[in-house]
């Protein structure tokens, strides 16, 4: 098994070092671009979430990330110490099939991770969020 990590900040401008890392490891795996893209997508969504959701003051709080690839899978580990927020809690989006001015804004992204994934596990572990995706390719 392959595994690598990242440990960013809380601040946006820190998904610029996420893209970058997954650069890396898309090389450094043979991971095909589509592949690449939407692990991009899928963390950026649960980041951003993360960064403008989960906290409640202005304090520097770290994201860990750890990426793991064998078996042609792989697996996403994003651990972090905000507000408690399951995302498989989540709806479903009811509005999917109205016109694009009758739709709620919000609430595509974490359906977008559902239907990007192939599996996703969530637990609270000492007052941390830890949220498993995993993906095969």
């Amino acid at each position: 098994m392959t595994e690598n990590k990242i440990i960013i900040n809380n601040q946006i401008s820190e998904l610029e070092k996420i893209n970058l890392f997954l650069d890396r490891l898309a090389e450094e795996w043979k991971l095909l671009p589509k592949i690449c893209f939407n692990l991009n997508l899928v963390l950026e969504e649960i980041i951003t979430n993360i960064i403008n959701y989960g906290y409640d003051d202005d304090l520097v709080h770290q994201i860990i990330i750890n990426l793991s690839f064998e078996n042609n899978m792989i697996t996403m580990c994003i651990e972090d110490d905000a507000k408690e927020f399951n995302p498989l809690n989540i709806p479903e989006p009811d509005h999917l099939d109205k016109p694009l001015e009758h739709r709620r804004i919000g609430g595509l992204g974490i359906h977008f991770v559902k239907k990007i994934m192939d599996k996703i596990e969530y637990k609270r572990n000492n007052n941390k969020n830890i949220l498993i995706l995993t993906k095969n390719i």
